[in-house]
């Protein structure tokens, strides 16, 4: 006896807490009602990529896991609910350490169903430890193609616009993943690393696909990426640049800026502005829950 109480009557009450927590967390994930709306968020992890994209339905993937830093895992703890600790696809761009180094963590910590990679690789530890955490946990494994489709949920998909082919051996910026997500009228490029030499040649063969709403713009705002018919071709209503502050490479380079500005596309920047998140039903933006007609007005 313990002031009364048995240790049987401990476990019972022990037992009767747990079953009210149980009852809490399931009622909550039954109310979360989407109303249709496509979440899109290019998360803030430093010099590195990581976009988290989430279904009207609740299908969930993430592209890129930034650097090893622990920085991606902070940041989808902010966007999922507390409960939820699997993700439906994860996408790795290109084997780089600020793209691929988030995701052994990922896969460690969270449920990963699908993984889509290229055939390329790379002789780094953060590479090997992402080939360490597939081999172990047994994700279904996609090779990306273009003209492949990834369906969340209905009427939003992402389409594999590059590589067309094998990327063994590679450059690893040179095969990088291109990828569109559209929802009914609005849509998001996704772009990698991917040089001009790429964005030239999507041009050349799949102009009438690269129009978008969203661009995320490829390395980072480097100069070595965002050709000026590209960006015309894609002629987005926002550019998204995912850097580090005062990071050691200078991105975004004045002459992407300055081109932006040319073209009179709007740009947002993580490092500046954090996680940058939109929403839409798949008509019109909301940017970070403000209308995105008053962009220019902040």
């Amino acid at each position: 006896m313990l002031n009364g109480i048995s240790k049987k009557n401990i476990q019972y009450l022990v037992l009767a807490v747990f079953f009210l927590a149980n009852i809490f967390i399931w009622s909550a994930v039954a109310r979360v009602d989407r109303k249709g709306v496509l979440t899109v968020a290019f998360l803030d992890v430093g010099q590195g990529d990581a976009i988290y994209i989430e279904a009207p339905n609740g299908n969930q993937m993430l592209i890129d896991g930034g650097q090893p830093s622990g920085a991606v895992l902070r940041q989808l703890g902010k966007m999922m609910p507390f409960w939820d600790r699997s993700l439906d696809v994860v996408v790795a761009t290109h084997p780089d350490q600020d793209h691929v180094g988030g995701l052994p963590a990922v896969l460690s910590r969270l449920q990963v169903d699908n993984v889509v990679t290229t055939e390329n690789t790379s002789a780094t530890g953060a590479y090997g430890a992402f080939e360490k955490e597939i081999s172990e946990k047994h994700p279904t494994r996609i090779l990306a193609r273009a003209g492949e489709k990834i369906i969340l949920d209905d009427g939003v998909v992402l389409e594999i616009l590059f590589p067309d082919r094998s990327t063994a051996g590679w450059e690893t910026n040179l095969g990088s993943i291109v990828a569109r997500l559209s929802y009914r009228d609005e849509s998001f490029l996704f772009t990698g690393d991917s040089p001009q030499a790429v964005e030239q040649y999507l041009v050349s063969k799949k102009a009438g696909v690269l129009h978008t709403n969203v661009l995320k713009l490829g390395h980072h705002g480097s100069r070595t990426s965002s050709n000026k018919v590209f960006l015309v071709a894609a002629d987005p209503e926002y550019a998204i640049i995912s850097a580090g502050k005062d990071n050691k490479y200078g991105h975004p380079h004045k002459e992407v800026i300055d081109l932006l500005t040319e073209l009179k596309i709007p740009f947002l920047n993580t490092a500046e502005q954090g996680t940058i998140i939109f929403k839409t039903k798949g008509e019109g933006l909301l940017l970070n829950q403000i209308p995105s007609f008053l962009l220019n007005e902040l």
